[in-house]
């Protein structure tokens, strides 16, 4: 995943920045202005935005705002030839990456693209890891899930059956259901599953 939108009106800026991108490899969508960028976007898009902060219409901080609303993780990288530093500490404090002024040395923009794509996978990775552990749990049955519990409490298998009051073998087959369903082979691997997320 190297995708960089790229989000400002002038198009001189959009056609510099877009062929420097797609000599390094990245995948480029640009756009003329915020209105346009938000109607091509989801929460499931993915990469970084590099996003002007003075358009007509939308600013940057507005169009920021809206994919926040939208629940977009997208990394926003600010460029803007007129920003000053307290516009870029409250961009920074709202969750943007970076705030980078115009013109920008090709160095420091890749430098800073590349570590917002790392933060960028980074998320992705564990939101895959986060949905996977709620389809995992939500493979298991209630009386698994009771069997689980008691597992995660350190109970060997006779103390779960004694206080489900059911038979040990009974206890054994939910605890191979948990364990194959949660794909684990331990109950110390279980507890650090579901401990890491």
């Amino acid at each position: 995943m190297k995708t960089v939108y790229l989000v400002d009106d002038d198009i001189a800026v959009r056609d510099s920045l877009g062929l420097l991108l797609l000599s390094h490899g990245y995948t480029v969508y640009a756009f003329e202005g915020g209105e346009e960028f938000l109607a091509a976007i989801d929460a499931s898009s993915e990469g970084v935005v590099l996003l002007d902060v003075r358009m007509p219409g939308l600013s940057g901080p507005e169009v920021f705002r809206q994919m926040y609303e939208l629940g977009s993780e997208l990394i926003v990288l600010f460029l803007s030839g007129h920003g000053d530093i307290p516009m870029a500490v409250q961009a920074i404090q709202q969750g943007a990456f970076d705030f980078l002024e115009k013109p920008c040395s090709e160095k420091k923009l890749l430098e800073r693209i590349n570590d917002a794509l790392e933060v960028a996978v980074g998320r992705h990775s564990v939101r895959g890891n986060q949905q996977l552990l709620e389809k995992r749990l939500a493979s298991i049955t209630p009386r698994e899930r009771e069997v689980m519990d008691w597992i995660l409490q350190g109970r060997l298998n006779k103390q779960i059956a004694d206080e489900m009051q059911i038979a040990i073998r009974t206890v054994e087959v939910h605890r191979a259901n948990v364990f194959a369903k949660m794909g684990v082979r331990s109950a110390l691997d279980l507890s650090q599953l579901l401990k890491g997320n």
